[in-house]
């Protein structure tokens, strides 16, 4: 561990077990608030969101990219707000170990500050990291957008969907995303200037291949996460 500086850690599915089942729940929650605050005819979303996060990273960014115009705060309260923290236990083990290590380690997440808070708490992590990236961070001025150039988004009567042939599969032709967030080279690049952190000297964990294949692609050591439940 003396070749590493710092040590870098995503947090859902990372820092706790894909069996608690968050990411389906986050999903679920995400699809309702596209229907009942967007407008978005319910037949079409579950594809719509797929798409979305294919080409953004996390649905919001896809979102805010073709045009809908919405507060983070209370998209984030709809998505997150209505998870089951409860589920999440105390991890004694990884609490122990992320203490034992006199390395400095930082949290970067997509996710926002609530979120983050909460999670960490109810793992019983609060106190064992030095700093923490989440999406308050990494966007700090943005609070609405409305950027829709009117190139991509395909609304016929009810249905919304991203019309992939204007695009031509080229991802550079999608409308940009105000939202700042990983796998983008943007927000890692971001991260480092917060945290102060030298990505060759930095230790990289995260259970998405995306994220690491990008954080790799910048200079970070990584480590795939697949975390089991005890």
């Amino acid at each position: 561990m003396t070749k590493y500086e710092c040590l870098l850690f995503d947090v859902d599915d990372t820092l706790y077990s894909h069996s608690y089942g968050f990411s389906n729940k986050c999903s679920k929650n995400i699809e309702e608030y596209m229907i009942q605050k967007l407008g978005i005819e319910e037949s079409e979303v579950s594809e719509f969101n797929r798409v979305l996060y294919k080409n953004y990273g996390t649905s919001m960014a896809g979102l805010k990219a073709v045009g809908y115009d919405f507060d983070n705060d209370d998209y984030h309260s709809f998505v997150h707000g209505r998870l089951p923290y409860e589920n999440l236990k105390p991890d004694p083990v990884l609490r122990n170990l992320l203490l034992s290590l006199p390395i400095r380690k930082v949290i970067f997440s997509n996710a926002d500050e609530i979120h983050v808070a909460k999670v960490l708490r109810k793992l019983g992590l609060e106190d064992c990291f030095d700093g923490i990236v989440n999406f308050e961070s990494l966007n700090p001025t943005n609070k609405t957008s409305n950027n829709f150039d009117g190139g991509y988004l395909v609304r016929s009567g009810s249905r919304t969907a991203i019309n992939l042939d204007a695009t031509n599969g080229c991802s550079s032709l999608l409308p940009k995303s105000p939202i700042v967030c990983k796998p983008f080279e943007d927000a890692f690049e971001q991260a480092f200037k917060i945290a102060n952190i030298n990505p060759h000297k930095t230790l990289f964990f995260d259970d998405s291949t995306r994220n690491i294949e990008c954080g790799k692609s910048i200079g970070l050591h990584t480590v795939l996460v697949i975390k089991f439940r005890n």
